[in-house]
């Protein structure tokens, strides 16, 4: 037991901190399509400006500089707008630079296991913590120049970052790839053109409090009624005072109209984007605000109603019951999806196996859900697994990222809180303590649901492993007592039984003398017994 590794405490998630809406902007007229068009064709290009301007300033940023960037926005657009594209600018470089940290420490990673691996005898076998050497003097020698080529990137990197270098690509560069692979995406010049203008136009702004409606640049009153306020050089396509354009187009958010609603009507902060997607050729409105910081319940109320564990895997979801003593309830629950397709679609499956997730959790009364607090940031990367292609798909297609996002919203909306637990060895666990006991003729255990299983004990503050069986030999305690038994905290729980007088059946004194004479047998004492008393393996004792 000395080499494993000691394991992080549970913690509860903290809930989201935002809402996002969004509804189609329906029956716009071409006047209203080229009116967008237009702003978000000007606007993204004050931000591109911005953003170069952004990242020629590096380490040099100041709030002068920040100033007479808005400055020279205002005299294009307006403040409001000029604000807006700032800030956005400000988050996309903060953004940059979080990933360069994050791209510089998976090459430290894959540098380490390069070395190590390279330091080792050709053939050496690898273990669960570390991988082997190399098989062959090829493969040696191959890994040696990649080791060269990883240092290489890793020294430009470290130099970008030091000299506060980043690359931004508006409009993503995942798309700006694609242009030179339009033949495999199956996609026309000019289809690729379309999608990459409109993903670099800006039609945004930020909320403002006590302001009308909660926004002054695009306002939505609670009617549904959009109106823009046009920058400088577009202000003589007004069709209101006050240089503003109407939409013909009205919208009403299906999902939490309701709070949108109290939000305007206030003339709280709500801030919007509208966006095209050129794919179905529709318009889209965006609304989000921020939601005050909520204090999240104790861990101890978590566990009061038990909680529902919850294993993920690359195409589902185990789940499975336990009360709060740690004992399984009823039969395990799978939440299958699929994550092949476009990103919309595998957005889409999680959405749709989270919501049936939630509804169950939500029909057995538990009050949390307990998940691991995955990251396979330094297990997927093929300097650690070689050859192991397939499995280093498997670790990438889990949703840790998406999931990790979409579950704490939603089971917010729910009422649920979610406990993560340190994932370590929870399906080895499982399998060796769960899996088997639990099997029966009429349901099928994979060591998945025993791993949702040590996942909610886990949470709970339970230990992974079952209650043993009783002694092999007769009832008294000669092969030992059982373990883990007893709550934690109850008295004498890991001493022995007391002696037999102590605990005699109803009815015999501690003298062990009866009361009255036993009445005589009505069955032959030689006649085999019919029934025989077995203890559930899984029930605990106070």
């Amino acid at each position: 037991m000395g080499g494993l590794r000691e394991l992080a405490a549970p913690f509860v998630v903290p809930g989201p901190c935002g809402v996002a809406v969004r509804d189609r902007l329906k029956h716009l007229t071409p006047q209203d399509e080229n009116v967008l068009r237009l702003v978000g064709e000007h606007q993204g290009r004050l931000a591109s400006r911005d953003l170069k301007a952004r990242c020629a300033d590096g380490l040099e940023h100041s709030a002068d500089t920040w100033a007479s960037r808005k400055r020279n926005l205002t005299a294009l657009s307006s403040s409001r707008i000029a604000g807006t594209i700032t800030k956005a600018t400000h988050d996309q470089w903060a953004l940059a630079r979080r990933c360069q940290t994050a791209h510089i420490q998976t090459l430290e990673t894959a540098i380490r296991t390069l070395r190590h691996r390279l330091s080792l005898p050709i053939g050496t076998p690898g273990t669960k913590r570390a991988a082997g050497g190399y098989r062959s003097r090829r493969e040696w020698f191959h890994k040696s120049r990649r080791l060269a080529a990883l240092e290489a990137r890793h020294a430009a990197v470290v130099a970008d970052r030091q000299a506060g270098r980043v690359r931004v690509v508006r409009g993503g560069r995942r798309l700006l790839h694609t242009r030179h692979h339009l033949t495999q995406a199956r996609l026309a010049e000019e289809r690729w053109r379309e999608r990459w203008e409109a993903e670099r136009w800006f039609i945004a702004a930020d909320g403002e409090s006590g302001k009308r409606f909660g926004n002054e640049t695009i306002r939505v009153t609670p009617d549904g009624e959009v109106s823009i306020k046009l920058p400088a050089p577009l202000t003589h396509l007004a069709n209101t005072k006050h240089g503003r354009y109407t939409l013909t187009a009205t919208v009403a958010f299906a999902h939490r109209g309701v709070e949108w609603a109290d939000r305007v009507t206030a003339n709280r902060a709500v801030a919007y984007r509208i966006h095209h997607d050129t794919d179905r050729r529709r318009w889209y409105l965006t609304a989000s605000w921020q939601r005050p910081l909520v204090q999240t319940i104790p861990l101890a109320t978590a566990r009061a109603r038990g909680v529902v564990g919850v294993d993920t895997n690359a195409d589902h979801f185990a789940a499975y019951h336990l009360d709060p003593h740690g004992n399984p309830i009823g039969n395990p629950h799978h939440f299958p999806y699929d994550l092949s397709g476009t990103t919309t679609h595998r957005d889409a499956q999680i959405r749709h196996a989270l919501t049936q997730l939630l509804h169950w959790a939500k029909q057995t009364g538990a009050a949390a859900i307990a998940i691991e607090d995955l990251d396979f940031t330094t297990d997927k990367t093929r300097e650690k697994h070689g050859r192991k292609t397939r499995f280093r798909q498997l670790i990438s297609g889990i949703p840790t990222g998406r999931l990790k996002a979409r579950l704490v919203s939603m089971a917010a909306e729910q009422g649920l809180a979610i406990v993560a637990v340190d994932p370590a060895y929870t399906s080895m666990w499982g399998a060796q303590h769960w899996q088997k006991p639990l099997a029966t003729p009429h349901r099928r255990m994979s060591r998945h649901d025993a791993a949702g299983i040590v996942i909610g004990r886990r949470a709970l503050g339970h230990p992974v492993r079952r209650r043993t069986a009783p002694p092999p030999h007769d009832r008294s305690d000669r092969a030992g007592h059982r373990t883990a038994q007893a709550r934690p905290g109850n008295r004498g729980r890991e001493g022995t039984r007391p002696p037999a007088t102590d605990h005699a059946p109803g009815g015999v004194p501690p003298s062990g003398t009866r009361k009255r004479e036993p009445s005589a047998s009505n069955t032959v004492r030689d006649a085999p017994r019919t029934q025989q008393w077995v203890q559930d393996p899984l029930l605990r004792t106070g």
